[in-house]
């Protein structure tokens, strides 16, 4: 098996040196994303907004690699505050609906930009 690179002008583009996302097998790894908007400047709002972001992020991502939340294996969601987890809990069960991957949600001292939040995905795609 080799390593596909998954790329979308849907979402941001990296910023560092790294893929959107890289696809091994039937899996996608997504790197974590931070809420940019298509134009690389952080959205202007407080979690929420950010949050909200955070997921069309990676709902395009994802559609880039041909699969969907309803996939999602695991999330892992980073925070700057965990008194914020409430928040950001509710708009993340929005996103997923009945679906419940496994997730890690994990406090940090400081994300990229100064960002809120950044979550990342593992994802199974072509599935049937």
């Amino acid at each position: 098996m080799t390593l596909k690179k998954v790329s979308t002008t849907e979402a941001p583009a990296a910023i560092g040196p790294y893929s959107q996302a890289v696809q091994f097998g039937n899996l996608l790894f997504t790197s974590g994303q931070i809420p940019l908007g298509l134009d690389g400047q952080v959205v202007a709002g407080g979690v929420e907004e950010q949050t909200h972001q955070v997921f069309r992020n990676l709902q395009a991502v994802l559609a880039g690699a041909g699969t969907d939340f309803q996939q999602v294996i695991k999330a892992t969601v980073f925070i700057k505050d965990m008194n914020q987890f409430g928040t950001i809990n509710e708009i993340y069960a929005s996103y997923f609906g009945d679906h419940k991957p496994a997730r890690s949600t994990v406090e940090v001292a400081r994300l990229p930009k100064d960002v809120l939040v950044e979550i990342e995905l593992i994802a199974a795609v072509n599935v049937e």
